[in-house]
């Protein structure tokens, strides 16, 4: 199945009005209908990225949260969505789909790097963010993605001058790029294709942080 359902947006919407376990327990077996028709549509999705790239894992999130550190209690999620992990530690980056109505999108790029990672980062964009800029400035790319988005940190990282042209940018925890998309832009029947265009398109900013966070500032390899 290559399409979204208009009756899993419904399932949603109905989920996010009686979000307790005597309703959805009542409402499983049809939960489990539109589970498996959306996640049918993750592993399209997946397949048409295997044109391009190498997907090692495609992950769809279970629908049950977990209530145990949050303020809110309500245990189901109201959206079904999947990662998908490249293969290899040359491919860096992972994407990202959430089908939720009224609230629909795809991300890509890096959503935690760990701190060896993130320093590698920093360092490249201190040495030159010209490169980076380029990329993501790019008209073709920023015409799908729009800008960075990301949490990042309120003053200079320890190690960095907080008079930096480029320390918005070091700054940084996250380097994700977002793309929402309307209900009805998610019933349609390219929308797997716009998807997965999107995905595509991406794939610069994922070759150059990945040579990024493959070499040293010498631009030697650290992988072999």
């Amino acid at each position: 199945m290559e399409t979204i359902d208009g009756a899993s947006l419904r399932f949603l919407k109905k989920l996010e009005a009686n979000n307790n376990r005597d309703w959805f327990e009542a409402h499983k077996d049809t939960f489990k209908v539109h589970q498996a028709q959306v996640k049918t549509f993750f592993e399209a999705l997946a397949s048409r990225m295997e044109a391009y790239d190498q997907i090692e894992k495609t992950k769809m999130f279970r629908i049950y949260r977990d209530v145990r550190f949050s303020k809110d209690k309500t245990p189901y999620k109201t959206q079904f969505a999947a990662s998908y992990s490249r293969l290899g530690l040359e491919r860096r980056g992972g994407r990202f789909l959430c089908i939720k109505p009224g609230g629909s999108f795809a991300a890509a790029g890096f959503w935690n790097p760990n701190k060896e990672d993130l320093l590698r980062i920093r360092q490249e964009l201190d040495l030159d963010a010209s490169e980076f800029k380029g990329v993501v400035e790019a008209k073709p790319f920023a015409a799908i993605w729009g800008k960075l988005k990301g949490d990042a940190v309120k003053t200079a990282p320890k190690g960095f001058d907080k008079h930096h042209p480029d320390i918005a940018l070091i700054r940084q925890k996250q380097f994700i790029f977002v793309k929402n998309f309307t209900d009805s832009k998610v019933l349609e029947e390219d929308f797997i294709h716009q998807v997965d265009g999107a995905f595509k398109a991406v794939l610069p900013y994922f070759d150059l942080m990945g040579s990024i966070l493959t070499t040293n500032l010498n631009g030697e390899s650290l992988i072999g």
